[in-house]
């Protein structure tokens, strides 16, 4: 195995360990000392992390299909009640049994709709609205099923209350909290929340659209297996509020096209009457550098014409230095007419929990 290739590996376990997940941890880093080779032989030159996370959820998707017996008895999401650390040797065997598919898998870029994500998302929404009192439009990049386009509707608590819809429309916290008699959400993020609350006030999403390059619908019992395969086997409750989100998204229509982000964003204008947030996280790290400087280029452009009836809002959850093997994100804040970048606060990049400056 190439030095390189160990590296890589490496690194992954580090932030796997530092993520909440020691199974990938194990698996990665005995996977670094494998004297077989046969994760080098699967990854050949495609070294970047992306890749890697690929090669994990495309194993991880042959277990949820029921085509490997023996690790899927470490894989609690399977059902496993094995020694997850223990899973090395038939997972690697899976490899040598199915390399050529796992090889293959990895031309798809990975889907980690991450619901988690949804606790940045809303907290900086709600600090938009406290600013500017308008209705959100929501346009997210590299939304894969559009899960968080519908995270307005998800329940996200602080130990001191929190956000979360009711039984009406829109509907808003009471004192920062959601009302306690009406039906929850099944998306429930427990201890999202961290330090200081977002502001108190009633957030209302008048469209909800996205973009990937390989979108998925959340109705399809294809596309729900591809999501679930990319969470990690370790984190039931990922898996949980993963399966909670497919609710809401039966009962909350979002759009989601198959573009790229600057495409998507050619020729973003403001709305009158409502606030323009465009949104995305953990998403820097797979646009190239040419894409994302066109992306804040379309963003900024938009900002130019951005008044205070029809603002832009630039909100995004990404590493400081774009780095995949960050552990720690920024939730940052970029707002027009006056221009003003603030960075709201900090969490894991899985997004729970959010510390809030």
């Amino acid at each position: 195995m190439r030095e390189q290739v160990r590296e890589q590996l490496l690194g992954q376990a580090r932030a796997c360990a530092e993520l909440g997940s020691p199974m990938y941890a194990e698996l990665l880093a005995r996977a670094a000392d494998d004297p077989g080779g046969i994760v080098a032989e699967v990854l050949g030159e495609r070294t970047e992390i992306g890749f890697v996370l690929g090669m994990l959820g495309t194993v991880h998707r042959i277990v949820l299909e029921g085509r490997a017996s023996d690790l899927a008895a470490h894989y609690p999401t399977a059902g496993g009640t094995k020694d997850p650390l223990d899973a090395w040797p038939a997972f690697r065997d899976v490899l040598v049994e199915h390399a050529a598919e796992v090889s293959a898998g990895l031309a798809d870029p990975p889907q980690t709709n991450e619901v988690g994500r949804a606790a940045p998302l809303v907290g900086g929404l709600l600090t938009v609205v406290a600013a500017t009192g308008l209705p959100v439009r929501l346009l997210e990049i590299g939304a894969s099923a559009g899960l968080n386009l519908r995270a307005d509707r998800f329940r996200i608590l602080h130990e001191r209350g929190g956000y979360g819809p009711s039984s009406s429309p829109h509907p808003p916290p009471v004192n920062g909290r959601a009302p306690l008699d009406s039906p929850d959400s099944p998306v429930v993020l427990p201890d999202a929340w961290r330090g200081a609350l977002p502001p108190s006030v009633p957030l209302t999403v008048v469209e909800r659209r996205g973009c990937d390059l390989a979108p998925l619908d959340p109705a399809s019992p294809e596309a729900r297996l591809r999501l679930l395969s990319y969470v990690w086997p370790d984190q039931t409750a990922r898996v949980e509020r993963l399966r909670a989100a497919f609710e809401v998204a039966a009962r909350v229509p979002a759009t989601v096209v198959r573009a790229g982000a600057a495409e998507f964003l050619d020729g973003l204008a403001p709305a009158p009457g409502a606030v323009t947030v465009v949104w995305h996280s953990s998403m820097q790290p797979y646009m190239s550098e040419d894409e994302a400087a066109l992306v804040v280029r379309h963003v900024e452009n938009a900002g130019a014409a951005a008044t205070g009836d029809s603002p832009i809002a630039y909100l995004t959850f990404e590493a400081r230095d774009g780095s995949r093997l960050e552990s720690v994100q920024v939730v940052a804040l970029r707002t027009w007419p006056d221009g003003n970048r603030r960075v709201l606060g900090e969490g894991p990049s899985h997004g729970l929990p959010i510390t809030w400056f």
